[in-house]
């Protein structure tokens, strides 16, 4: 994950190890010309820095002096002329000095052509209302201080110590606040190259080495042989292919059409089923642990955020609805959830559930955000925009449609398949809709214009489902013409084509990428699980153990698992089982 709590971007000295480390790399590789062309960009931004520094210092030194001419004259220069907070508190400063010494004539004109003015500039960049918030109390009782004996008298200044006690030290303080608000920092005292710390050589090709053997040391599953990567652009996932039942989830009344894992870690995984309701299941414990309140028909499809914290359903009534995660993502995975794997159900491979499909103890209700009347008929599909501030959605009214996700308005909609909208997807960069409907087609919509740029009809039968590789240059189509398609998005063709499965009649069964994106993955009416290689389309594993219609298996690369659905109302997780063959072929869907 991306933790900031290791290293902040904003900290000047990483900055400046980073742009060294690149130089270094440039330079290793012969781009002197490039390496000029940063270190100059480089040394003018140190340059307008050290020149801060200075300000800064000089600043500093005149706040604990009480030379206040020079402060305000240094808080017209950069980088303060914007800091009306700041100089409003020099103002006040100087007032309170006054009052002190007993300056009342002197102090009375420092209030007000000195104070009046800046109190509302201070008082508007804070977004207070005239005559109240705290800016305003404040004046009042510096106003209020000309009639007092002492400037402790005042509420607003009654901690105040005196222009020899830490009153300057408070206000130095809050000038480095300012500061630090405005991002302007401080940088180190000697700007010379040569007092700078040496670079270790090949530093950049060092980091990325050890960032790529930490995420080999802990993948889920070790290579007999150390990997060779061939990209940076991915984090490393090791390639194994799942042989074996890791565990059942049951606890659904009906078939459960659609699954996904939530977030990236995969600790949670959410599905939806003909009995109307989303389940989310904690895929560890193998039990449920938080169910929707029900939709009026059928979940079709589910979508979850990339963060994890939101989770969309599509359903036979129409409406898109939006849930909140938060709570269950944030509650401990200790002991209390422990308990299940230790029975001899989660040996069987079976969830600790409730047989008759009601809630298992402590099983939560899913929060509701928001629920959106999105389709005349049914919401067959639904995504999260990776921006994760809008989602798309596909219905029987031959429509896709894209929505504020935060308010649920509609903001555009895709018009021009003739038949029901059956899919829908976002595609990496977040600039096009892609849909697959039961004419046949796939098409390409700009999200700005709404605009069809492209239509894919090489399919025989309805497209039931389409998902992208991560480079958006790959889209593998699923279709009821009992293939699935992977296409050349360069040429708009088809590459390869996978069968062996069974998908023609009124089911949509879904395949997805699987893992490193050189496997694809995908279910069957036969009830099985099938694994195709990208390279080959080649049938490598066919996985048993449902007992009715296998509508969907998805890939997580974080557990190295994968999770698929059932006509037979269950969810079952896959896993690399080391102690059997690699290669299964099960002859009986119920092995």
């Amino acid at each position: 994950e991306d933790n900031e709590e290791l290293f902040s971007l904003q900290e000047p000295q990483v900055r400046e190890d980073i742009l060294r480390m690149i130089m270094q790399y440039l330079q290793d590789e012969g781009y002197n010309s490039s390496v000029m062309t940063l270190q100059d960009e480089a040394n003018i931004k140190m340059a307008e820095q050290v020149q801060k520094t200075i300000l800064v210092k000089k600043m500093r030194k005149l706040i604990l002096e009480g030379d206040w001419g020079e402060v305000e004259k240094l808080c017209a220069k950069n980088p303060f002329k914007h800091s009306n907070a700041f100089l409003y508190a020099v103002y006040k400063q100087v007032y309170l000095e006054l009052l002190e010494r007993q300056e009342y004539q002197k102090a009375f004109t420092y209030l007000t052509k000195r104070l009046k003015p800046l109190e509302a500039r201070v008082r508007e960049s804070r977004g207070e209302a005239e005559g109240t918030g705290t800016t305003a109390d404040e004046f009042r009782d510096l106003c209020y201080l000309l009639t007092c004996r002492t400037v402790q008298d005042a509420p607003s200044f009654k901690n105040w110590d005196g222009s020899k006690g830490t009153s300057r030290e408070q206000l130095v303080e809050q000038f480095q606040a300012i500061l630090d608000a405005d991002r302007l920092g401080t940088v180190s005292a000697s700007p010379v190259a040569a007092a700078l710390p040496r670079v270790p050589p090949h530093r950049l090709v060092t980091l990325m080495r050890q960032a790529v053997a930490y995420q080999i040391e802990f993948a889920p599953y070790h290579p007999k042989v150390v990997p060779r990567l061939t990209t940076l652009l991915r984090d490393y996932s090791c390639l194994v292919l799942p042989n074996a039942l890791k565990g059942t989830f049951s606890g659904h009344r009906k078939n459960v059409k659609s699954l996904i894992f939530v977030g990236q870690d995969g600790d949670y995984l959410a599905s939806g089923s003909s009995d109307n309701t989303v389940r989310i299941w904690d895929v560890d414990n193998v039990t449920s642990v938080a169910v929707s309140p029900g939709h009026n028909g059928r979940i079709w499809d589910l979508a979850s955020a990339k963060s994890g914290r939101f989770l969309a359903s599509a359903a036979g009534d129409g409406t898109v609805s939006i849930w909140d995660l938060q709570d269950l993502c944030n509650k401990p995975r200790g002991a209390e959830q422990q308990k299940g794997p230790a029975g001899p159900a989660y040996e069987d491979g079976v969830g600790m559930v409730d047989r008759r499909g009601g809630p298992v103890p402590d099983e939560a209700t899913l929060p509701r955000v928001c629920s959106i009347n999105a389709h005349e008929g049914d919401a067959y599909g639904v995504a999260f925009h990776p921006g994760q501030t809008h989602i798309a959605s596909a219905g029987y009214d031959k429509a896709a449609r894209l929505w504020d996700a935060r308010t649920g308005r509609a903001v555009k909609s895709f018009v021009g398949h003739t038949s029901s909208v059956s899919t829908i997807i976002f595609n990496p960069h977040g600039n096009m809709v892609i849909s697959g409907g039961k004419d046949c087609t796939v098409k390409f919509w700009d999200i700005r214009s709404g605009l069809c740029v492209r239509t894919l009809a090489s399919h025989l039968g309805e497209v039931t489902c389409v998902n992208m590789d991560t480079s958006g240059g790959l889209l593998l189509s699923s279709s009821k013409d009992n293939s699935n398609r992977l296409w050349d998005l360069r040429v708009s063709r088809p590459i390869k084509r996978f069968k062996g499965h069974q998908n023609t009649s009124k089911n949509f069964i879904r395949s997805y990428f699987g893992p490193s994106q050189s496997l694809i993955i995908g279910g069957s009416e036969d009830g099985f699980v099938y694994i195709w290689d990208i390279e080959t389309a080649n049938i490598l594993q066919r996985l048993g153990g449902h007992h009715g219609v296998v509508y969907s298996a998805v890939w997580n690369p974080t557990r190295a698992q994968v999770a698929t659905c059932s006509h037979d109302g269950t969810v079952k997780t896959w896993w690399y089982d080391t102690s059997k063959p690699v290669y299964v072929d099960g002859t009986d869907p119920a092995d």
